[in-house]
């Protein structure tokens, strides 16, 4: 054979291979599998109660790697989250974490709130028409029949055909029965008092399963009453402010605001159990609570996803009574650290590795305590709501001739009586323009609106935009408050709170780590209620009926 005809065969021979293997390439391509869902074994929700988003950076050196490093490095970080409504508040925070929406129209529009129908208050998680289980007391008379959507947990219930398990908890009865949402297969809350015992409502189950008996009967809580000392060396917390100082609260019969805090020897003069919920032993027995809840409830044991709803409740009780700026508060996340860690460990051994999904987030954050700002020289302080609620009064007898108009004032909104309104022949959006425009003249008051203009407008930016998120139409009120940057009402002067619209209080820590999630961080804005349709998103699963939120598209794989 010629040498030139050899070179051309050849060539034709590889052009027939190289064409070959590229329509089979094709044909490969044409055949792959796209993933339409993720199927994690088990999604863990936690919520942290009056978690800053700079508690991540602010105590970031002292972290080790299991807990918060964990999520960061290995999962997802949305650095600009914001809650997106006020009040913010724990009832509203954990309905919208787990609904996808916001106080408009889930309808939870603060802890407690007037009733316009009973003309009484209500509790947002009280539902007199159950019975407690695990306790004698009235502690377990709960549902979550005020809130008037589904939430992600309802959805994935639905979805599989109830076949996945819905399980909550935490220390605040509004923590567990919230983001359990209608259908959990239960939600168990810390009764705290003289038994340290975990309970729930007969609107679950009619007696305790024998894991929860079991573990109350193990005297778990009571390994928690010993003192309270720092994790680390004290001296090491400069991330915080002076321990012993006028800001904190202090604990009954207790003689200093420092550390360490004998528990023992204040224990009884601080209702027994309840002082753990003011200690970051709170976290802890919440946390030992969720690994015997993995063993107890099998969670994550099938294909079938399960979620598990945890609410860390007591880095709010201790920010609301020592404050942001405390050496207890940085203490309490050092520890929650490490119950977050002995958590994954936990799931990484029981579920798998990869086999689960976490998000983490809180119901709110919190102003530092406006004493301590004021003596920083920062625009600060208390509002007087005594003084005001008198010349407010002034103004009505001497506008109207009665007080009678209004029904109630409470959490930034006032409440007008119409039936009075219509007998004394006033235009309600009258009275309403009248007593905004005397409210602006307060010092104590910084912005107002009326319910008129919630209804009227539809607001996409600023303070209105956050106002109408949490103005439902049937509960709220008729003129809604803001006070000044800065400014709280409280007769109080120690301690850190929180429910305003500022910025202090709304933003807060979004990260999502696991199956199905991509290694990153966003400074783009996200809200609140983009977690619920996020994880929706990743499931293949229906989002909650009220849902308003956009699923977060970076987070995902």
């Amino acid at each position: 054979m010629k040498k030139s005809t050899f070179v051309l065969l050849s060539l034709a021979l590889s052009v027939a291979v190289f064409t070959y293997g590229q329509r089979r390439k094709k044909n490969v391509e044409e055949k792959t599998t796209v993933e339409i869902a993720q199927s994690p074994k088990l999604v863990v929700g936690i919520v942290v109660d009056q978690m800053r988003y700079d508690y991540l950076t602010r105590f970031w050196n002292h972290y080790e790697e299991g807990g918060f490093k964990r999520l960061v490095n290995d999962g997802f970080n949305c650095k600009n989250n914001h809650f997106n409504y006020a009040p913010t508040s724990t009832g509203p925070g954990h309905a919208s974490v787990y609904s996808g929406t916001t106080p408009a129209t889930h309808g939870i529009i603060g802890n407690n709130w007037y009733d316009k129908k009973s003309g009484e208050e209500v509790y947002c998680a009280g539902d007199d028409s159950y019975e407690s289980v695990g306790t004698t007391s009235d502690a377990g008379k709960m549902s979550p029949h005020r809130m008037l959507t589904t939430t992600i947990t309802d959805q994935l219930r639905l979805h599989t055909q109830q076949k996945g398990k819905v399980i909550a908890m935490s220390i605040k009865d509004r923590g567990a029965v919230l983001p359990g949402g209608h259908t959990a297969n239960a939600a168990y809350w810390f009764e705290g008092a003289e038994t340290g015992n975990w309970i729930t409502s007969s609107y679950y189950m009619d007696a305790l399963p024998q894991w929860v008996n079991d573990f109350n009967a193990s005297d778990a809580a009571e390994a928690y009453k010993k003192p309270w000392t720092t994790l680390k060396p004290i001296n090491t917390y400069v991330e915080s402010g002076l321990d012993a100082n006028v800001y904190e609260g202090i604990f009954n019969g207790a003689t200093t605001t420092a550390f360490p805090h004998d528990l023992p020897s204040i224990w009884d003069a601080n209702d027994q159990f309840e002082l753990l919920r003011r200690t970051p032993f709170g976290n802890s027995i919440l946390a030992d609570f969720a690994l015997a809840a993995l063993e107890g409830e099998d969670l994550g044991a099938d294909t079938i996803t399960d979620f598990l709803a945890i609410s860390f409740s007591s880095t709010d009780y201790v920010g609301h009574f020592f404050g942001v700026n405390s050496k207890e508060i940085q203490d309490t996340y050092l520890r929650l650290d490490q119950d977050l860690a002995r958590i994954f460990t936990a799931l990484d051994e029981k579920v798998g590795k990869g086999e689960y999904t976490v998000f983490l987030t809180a119901d709110h954050a919190a102003i530092n305590v406006p004493a301590y700002l004021a003596y920083q020289k920062i625009p600060a302080g208390y509002l007087d709501m005594g003084g005001m609620q008198q010349e407010f009064n002034e103004f009505l007898q001497y506008k109207y001739g009665t007080t009678d108009i209004v029904k109630n004032i409470s959490n930034n909104q006032i409440f007008l009586d119409h039936k009075i309104l219509t007998n004394l022949d006033i235009d309600l959006d009258d009275a309403e323009e009248d007593i905004a425009k005397e409210l602006l003249t307060y010092e104590a008051i910084n912005q107002v609106y009326t319910g008129h203009q919630m209804w009227t407008n539809e607001y996409t930016e600023g303070m209105p935009y956050i106002l109408q998120n949490g103005y439902n139409q049937k509960r709220s009120g008729d003129i809604l408050f803001v006070q000044r940057p800065g400014f709280i009402f409280s007769s109080g002067r120690t301690g850190s709170t929180h429910g305003s619209p500022m910025i202090y209080d709304t933003h807060a820590p979004l990260l999502f780590y696991g199956k199905g999630i991509r290694q990153g961080s966003t400074v783009n804005k996200t809200e609140i209620p983009d977690i619920a349709p996020t994880i929706a998103a990743l499931l293949g699963i229906a989002f909650p009926n009220g849902n308003t939120g956009m699923p977060i598209g970076e987070v995902l794989e």
